[in-house]
C-alpha cells in the first residue's frame, strides 16, 4: 500500500512579502501602503508567520514596532531574494514582448511635461500603450510592476531638465510689479506639494530677508497654475514644466532672478530591464524629446 505522508507546510508567500516590507520599511503602515493593502492585513499576515514560526519577529509597543533578533538577522536573505524576484517578474514581460508601458510619475510632471509629449510618442510608436499612474513618491522598483520613474530627484536616473524656478503671473499682473518688494503687496500662491518654493527663490537671489510673501494654498499644482493664468497671483514656476506657458505668453517672469533647486527631473527604470523592451524604448525616446512641445489649444 503507498504511503503518501503529509508534507511540511510552506511558510505563504504573502507574509513572507509583508514581514520583508514591513523590516525594509521599518512599519506596517508603510508596508501596507507599498503592498496595496490594510495595515490590519499586514499585522495579520506576520502573526500567522509568527506561529508557524514559533518566534516572534516584531517586538510591538505603542510607539511601533522593532525588529527581534531573529527579523534582523533574516531581513537581509528576504530583501535580496525579493529582489531577484522583482527583476525576474520584469525579464519575464519584457521577454514576452508586451507594447505595455507603466510609468510613474508626480501629478504635475503628468500634466505638464509628459501629456505634452503623449500625442508625439504615440504618433513614432504605433502599438506602444502608455500607462501613466500619478505618484507623490517615487516607486520602489524592484518591488512593484511599474516599467518607469518620472519624479524630481537628486541621485537617481537621467537628468531631463535642470530643476530652475522664479515667480511667474499674468502679463497684466506683471505691470503691478517692478521690484521683488512689490510682492508684498499681491498674492502669492503655494502649493502643497512646494511649500518651500518661495524661501528658496528668496534664498537664493539673495533678497531681503524681511521680505515673506503670503498667499492662497493649493492642493495641486495644476491649480495653482490655473489660479496664476487666471491672475490670482504671482506663482512660483518651475521651468521645466511651465516652459509652453511662458513661451506662449500666457504666463511672464517679472523678475531676473532664478534658483536652482538640488532635485532635477529624472527618468530611471531598473536595473537589469532588456535594452530592447518597449520599457526602454519609451525611456530612451523621452530622453531625447526634453525639448518642451508647443502648448496645444
Amino acid at each position: 500500500m503507498a504511503i503518501s505522508p503529509p508534507r511540511p507546510k510552506s511558510f505563504a508567500l504573502t507574509a513572507l512579502r509583508a514581514f520583508e516590507a514591513s523590516a525594509r520599511l521599518g512599519g506596517f503602515s508603510a508596508a501596507a501602503q507599498e503592498l496595496g493593502v490594510t495595515p490590519g492585513a499586514i499585522s495579520a499576515q506576520i502573526k500567522s508567520l509568527e506561529a508557524e514560526l514559533g518566534a516572534p519577529l516584531f517586538q510591538r509597543s505603542a510607539k511601533g514596532v522593532v525588529l527581534t533578533p531573529l527579523g534582523a538577522q533574516s531581513l537581509p536573505g528576504f530583501g535580496q531574494a525579493f529582489d531577484q524576484l522583482g527583476l525576474a517578474v520584469q525579464q519575464m514581460r519584457d521577454a514576452a514582448a508586451p507594447r505595455v508601458v507603466h510609468i510613474a510619475t508626480l501629478p504635475a510632471i503628468a500634466q505638464f511635461w509628459l501629456s505634452p509629449r503623449l500625442p508625439q510618442l504615440r504618433a513614432e510608436m504605433p502599438g506602444t500603450e502608455i500607462s501613466i499612474t500619478a505618484l507623490e513618491q517615487p516607486p520602489n522598483l524592484k518591488r512593484t510592476s511599474y516599467d518607469l520613474c518620472l519624479f524630481f530627484a537628486e541621485t537617481e536616473g537621467t537628468i531631463l531638465a535642470e530643476d530652475v524656478i522664479f515667480p511667474v503671473c499674468s502679463p497684466a499682473l506683471a505691470e503691478q510689479l517692478t521690484t521683488p518688494m512689490d510682492l508684498l503687496n499681491l498674492p502669492c500662491l503655494y502649493d502643497t506639494s512646494w511649500e518651500e518654493d518661495w524661501e528658496h527663490w528668496l534664498t537664493q537671489a539673495a533678497l531681503p530677508h524681511h521680505i515673506a510673501p503670503r498667499g492662497p494654498v493649493y492642493s495641486l499644482y495644476a491649480l495653482a497654475v490655473e489660479e496664476a493664468l487666471n491672475g490670482a497671483g504671482v506663482l512660483i514656476g518651475h521651468e521645466a514644466l511651465l516652459t509652453p506657458y511662458l513661451a506662449g505668453g500666457q504666463l511672464v517672469a517679472p523678475f531676473g532672478q532664478k534658483a536652482i533647486l538640488p532635485k532635477a527631473l529624472r527618468l530611471w527604470s531598473m536595473a537589469g530591464r532588456h535594452a530592447d523592451s518597449a520599457s526602454q524604448e519609451v525611456a530612451r525616446w523621452l530622453k531625447t524629446k526634453r525639448q518642451t512641445p508647443p502648448r496645444q489649444g
